[in-house]
């Protein structure tokens, strides 16, 4: 048996607009192991969070697959992916936006319990809920609280114990620490691997930070444009990226050491349209070793060494 629990085969996702089709996730595939973290990482707009709505069908795919223990969730009708979603959770980014703010703590953790019919009794929610509470670090004075009485990493407790409420095995974590303090971002992020380590979660950790998405994932994969540009192993990527993307990513992470130095790779140009893309790398325009081969062909997603794969002609050779 796999241990596969996601498997995303050539997913994608076109808006039409009226300058033409917004190719805003083109052709990505990847799979995550149960129990692992992947990071999926990129700039604003390159298509990471439209990724993780594809997942939790939120927002429908135009074309691919989404594979859940092995099962295609996109042919299920709207029973069967009601009950799916017991399994498939999302921790948003804006803790404040994803909470109703009229539905006290209390209300908002118990929803998903209600609308599912998990229990037939108010004591057994009520329970459950203060349960899911302690879980998430939240003290039980708080459960009369609103949305706007509490700080942004109480909000966003409440938000991750309100996924964990139907007790799932994958969570979709958009940039759920981005809009938090440095120091609350420690908190939530530890909390995290501790509930993964408790309960054997998988997730899917989406950011733009590549320092967070280092310290909880175990494999990331880089996006630009709507398309993945080099996926492999944490400790592998950082060590050795190949794709000049990822590089230039790499090398604007702070380093908090005075003696430490290393060569900014800075990106000319803008990010081109992702409306009706050109042929060729989507990168080609901002790549310093850029060919004539780069702006005719689109290179595959291919394996540079095991377990590390990049998408461009000349991985590794620069």
């Amino acid at each position: 048996m796999s241990d596969q629990i996601l498997e995303v085969r050539n997913l994608k996702k076109y808006f039409p607009t009226k300058k033409g089709m917004l190719h805003a996730v083109d052709d990505v595939s990847f799979s995550i192991e149960k129990g692992s973290t992947m990071g999926l990482v990129g700039e604003s707009g390159c298509g990471k969070s439209t990724v993780g709505r594809l997942i939790l069908r939120l927002t429908e795919a135009t074309d691919g697959e989404i594979r859940f223990y092995g099962e295609d969730i996109r042919r299920y009708d709207k029973a069967k992916m009601r009950h799916a979603r017991r399994k498939i959770q999302i921790v948003f980014q804006d803790p404040y936006a994803s909470l109703d703010g009229r539905k006290s703590v209390f209300e908002s953790i118990a929803e998903p319990l209600l609308v599912q019919k998990i229990y037939h009794s108010k004591k057994e929610t009520e329970e459950k809920v203060y349960e899911l509470m302690e879980t998430a670090g939240l003290a039980r004075r708080l459960a009369n609280s609103y949305p706007h009485e509490l700080d942004g990493g109480r909000r966003q407790r409440v938000g991750i114990a309100r996924a964990l409420a139907l007790n799932p095995d994958f969570l979709v974590l958009d940039e759920p620490v981005s809009a938090l303090d440095v120091s609350i971002q420690a908190q939530v992020l530890n909390l995290m691997e501790k509930l993964q380590e408790k309960f054997g979660l998988t997730f899917l950790f989406i950011s733009h930070d590549l320092s967070v998405v280092k310290h909880i994932s175990d494999e990331i994969a880089v996006m630009y444009l709507g398309k993945i540009m080099e996926k492999a192993p944490c400790k592998e990527l950082f060590a050795k990226p190949v794709h000049p993307y990822t590089q230039a990513l790499l090398s604007a992470v702070p380093i908090p050491s005075i003696d430490y130095h290393v060569e900014r790779m800075v990106l000319e140009g803008d990010v081109p349209s992702p409306i009706d893309p050109a042929p060729g790398c989507r990168f080609a325009g901002r790549c310093r070793f850029c060919k004539e081969k780069c702006r005719q062909e689109e290179p595959e997603l291919k394996e540079i060494e095991k377990g590390h794969f990049a998408a461009c002609h000349f991985a590794g050779v620069q």
